[in-house]
């Protein structure tokens, strides 16, 4: 992506787009699928199938920001396929946090999944993480559907979903 030339340095503009497996697997450290780990290869091949759209935030080629949408998964409370879909490993590098980077990362695929034609979308949020909790009831997340020790999309070596000793909750948005 070129950069526009300001006072004698390079600025880059911020670009939200769908990335690729391929960029997933760089971003998470992995050279390629064979070398990946289980949750890496599932992101990887439901990526691959259509099944999972990876939204990046994009600063002249370099990947500041990461969301990923599952359409179907098991766990239908999650995403069933028709009408509600998981958002999930949402992440902005920190030194880009408290800028509207997220907010503007997640308005794009919630857009986009209104577009497709889904009615709901959910995201999981720990107690822990109080930055993340006020993100996502900012941004309309503020239906409690259950609490949960499985993340659907974090695997173990088994490819089955790993079991987390600390609850979460499960949030939805109307779209």
């Amino acid at each position: 992506m070129p950069g526009l030339q300001i006072a004698g340095r390079r600025e880059y503009i911020m670009q939200i787009r769908k990335a690729t497996g391929e960029e997933m697997l760089a971003l998470w450290g992995y050279q390629d699928f064979d070398t990946a780990s289980p949750t890496a290869k599932f992101f990887y091949s439901n990526i691959a199938d259509g099944n999972a759209v990876f939204w990046t935030l994009d600063k002249g080629g370099e990947l500041i920001g990461e969301l990923y949408v599952f359409f179907n998964l098991a766990d239908k409370d999650f995403a069933d396929g028709k009408s509600t879909a998981y958002l999930c490993a949402f992440r902005v590098k920190e030194g880009y946090r408290g800028q509207g980077n997220g907010t503007r990362l997640a308005a794009a695929a919630l857009a986009d999944l209104k577009e497709m034609g889904f009615r709901n979308a959910t995201i999981g949020v720990g107690s822990a993480e109080p930055q993340n909790l006020r993100l996502y009831l900012r941004i309309g997340f503020n239906t409690k559907i259950k609490d949960c020790h499985y993340d659907p999309c974090g695997m173990d070596e088994n490819m089955q979903p790993q079991y987390e000793e600390t609850a979460w909750w499960l949030l939805q948005k109307c779209l």
